[in-house]
């Protein structure tokens, strides 16, 4: 199981090349398409000049966390997508304990 601490204030993504965000220089990106289930939209991961690395689709009302280069940037095909920079926490699973009664 993974847990993250978001590092940023969740925001939309822009739905442009030309105002792209590198989400406050972070690394690791939750994004969140808030849109209705079945609604779809892309999102697209770039670097600071403009050219794409990758794109990916989004299903309405699912996340992901993304590993990026602090100035790499992304942008979505509708705002209903929204990004927060975080950081990633391992945490062990919880062990089971057990009480013997007596």
């Amino acid at each position: 199981m993974k847990i993250f601490k978001p590092i940023t204030t969740e925001a939309a993504l822009d739905t442009s090349s030309g105002s792209a965000s590198n989400v406050g220089s972070s690394e690791y990106v939750r994004i969140t398409n808030t849109a209705n289930e079945n609604t779809e939209h892309l999102v697209t991961l770039e670097q600071s000049d403009g050219t794409d690395i990758g794109t990916f689709t989004l299903e309405g009302h699912e996340s992901v966390i993304i590993f990026k280069e602090a100035t790499d940037q992304l942008f979505a095909a509708d705002a209903a997508v929204k990004a927060c920079g975080v950081s990633i926490i391992d945490v062990a699973q919880p062990k089971a304990h057990t009480k013997h009664i007596k």
